[in-house]
């Protein structure tokens, strides 16, 4: 028998499988190969080698490489149906299978105050899928004008609260969106909270309402920076504005 890099006797990794599903995931959420490789820790080199079949990935890469894309890279045992053995979606993220969630999946319009500009809207789109490896539904960020800062992670949905929740994890920094579940209309009203740039290195926490809207055949979405005077700024405002109007989200101050 082999000995995989995964260190379990008689299960053979397959270079070229996981190359492909590495690459797979890359153009997925429209990474660079660059970026990923200084998310996971390892030189790019040794990344290009691995991801062209001229070297094995080793288990520690796949490891991290999987810690930074956020899905199993390794394959299935014992007929497990993710990597937590069921169909279901792991405790912390609300044990929730497909079937329940399946109205989730599909490509949002998603808006939320502009970072860069006052007043003005920053619109893109979140895809929302289930992945079969993890048995979870996740989802990543496109249409992005700074790509280089496109999100991606899980999608928890506990029954408690009945909202739900967009969680980003990368090394123990994370981003949360939070909204509550579909109007009759179909959007999802919610605030997010994330770190904001501000002069040289500093970081500053900022919570603001955010607006999952369906993307539907008809009329494409505008995306991008959307200031006053753009012709989609009366509806995206109006989108926005709902999130606290209709108590959707409360913002505090003192």
């Amino acid at each position: 028998m082999t000995t995989s890099p995964t260190g379990r006797r008689g299960l053979t990794l397959d270079n070229e499988s996981l190359a492909e599903r590495v690459r797979e995931e890359i153009a997925r959420r429209h990474l660079s190969r660059q970026a990923l490789a200084a998310d996971a820790k390892i030189s790019l080199s040794t990344l290009e080698k691995a991801l062209s079949g001229r070297r094995p990935f080793t288990l520690a890469s796949i490891v991290r490489l999987e810690e930074v894309l956020g899905v199993s890279l390794r394959p299935k045992t014992n007929g497990a149906a993710g990597t937590n053995g069921s169909g279901t979606a792991p405790d912390e993220l609300g044990n929730y299978g497909r079937a329940a969630v399946n109205w989730l999946e599909g490509a949002f319009l998603t808006l939320r105050p502009s970072l860069g500009e006052r007043g003005a809207i920053y619109a893109y789109r979140t895809d929302v899928t289930w992945d079969e490896t993890t048995a979870r539904l996740t989802f990543t960020e496109k249409e992005r004008t700074d790509s280089d800062f496109s999100q991606f992670g899980s999608v928890s949905v506990p029954q408690q609260s009945g909202h739900i929740y967009f969680v980003t994890n990368r090394h123990g920094q994370y981003r949360l969106i939070l909204v509550a579940r579909p109007v009759i209309t179909g959007e999802m009203h919610g605030i997010i909270t994330t770190l904001q740039a501000g002069r040289g290195s500093h970081l500053s926490p900022v919570s603001m309402p955010i607006v999952f809207q369906p993307i539907r055949d008809g009329v494409p979405p505008h995306f991008g920076r959307i200031a006053r005077g753009h012709s989609a700024y009366p509806r995206y405002s109006a989108l926005l504005r709902k999130t606290v109007a209709d108590d959707f989200a409360t913002l505090l101050d003192l």
